[in-house]
């Protein structure tokens, strides 16, 4: 066995179907697209999801979703997360030391009632506070 001398297995292959080659080869005249209609036709394409006139599935299906291009803060509650609160300076360095935030996070917005007198410690853009 080298690779001058593969073949298929026998009986695995055929001959491709050679269509509107004469009427004694079984598939002449209108080569196997029946009379007349718009699929006998030469150009004829159906559209990608044509269902025969019934409702496309694409449309029968609710639409879902919706992905904002808005990135919204990552927020803290200072009433629940004390470590935040008892920072010196707060930056989202600072924050990240005491509270486990993935890397991803550009933002952060701290809330809770005690959020308004840590405006003055904040020292960082990426770091606002509730605006109630």
């Amino acid at each position: 066995m080298s690779l001058h001398n593969l073949q298929p297995a026998p009986g695995s292959t055929h001959a491709k179907k050679r269509v509107g080659r004469g009427q004694g080869s079984g598939t002449g005249k209108t080569a196997g697209r029946g009379q007349k209609g718009q699929k006998s036709r030469s150009g004829y394409s159906r559209k990608r999801n044509f269902e025969g006139g019934q409702m496309p599935l694409a449309k029968r299906l609710p639409k879902i979703g919706f992905t904002s291009r808005v990135v919204k803060p990552y927020v803290i509650n200072v009433e629940k997360i004390k470590a935040v609160a008892e920072l010196d300076e707060i930056t989202l360095e600072a924050i990240r030391g005491v509270h486990k935030i993935s890397k991803s996070v550009k933002s952060v917005k701290l809330i809770g009632s005690g959020a308004k007198d840590l405006a003055a410690k904040i020292k960082d853009d990426a770091v606002t506070t509730s605006g109630k």
